[in-house]
């Protein structure tokens, strides 16, 4: 996701530099953020997220056993229920393969 405009228009790339090295003058510190590395495999990561669909399906058929008979027959009763309906147990069956002979 970009950054927020600081001003009303873009700034050029001589007004952006500018405006760096008056930051580093004045001494500002520079703060440097990284995202973080997602290290596990996509085997794992597979495993990861069926899992969570699994929690997910089961916390919307909980929600949807505890909607109120006037809503049954809404449309938010009707997605419910198709997520409801999905089968996730064979994304859990599936074992990605490993690749390159270390199947």
């Amino acid at each position: 996701m970009p950054r927020k405009s600081i001003g009303d228009t873009p700034m050029t790339d001589a007004q952006r530099q500018a405006r760096w090295r008056a930051a580093r003058a004045a001494g500002v510190p520079v703060v440097h953020t990284r995202q973080t590395i997602d290290r596990r495999s996509r085997a794992q990561r597979w495993r990861d997220a069926a899992a969570e669909l699994t929690q997910l399906q089961a916390q919307y058929a909980a929600w949807l056993e505890a909607l109120p008979t006037s809503l049954q027959e809404s449309a938010t009763a009707e997605a419910l229920q198709a997520i409801c309906e999905l089968e996730l147990a064979d994304l859990l069956a599936v074992e990605p393969p490993r690749g390159f002979g270390r199947d």
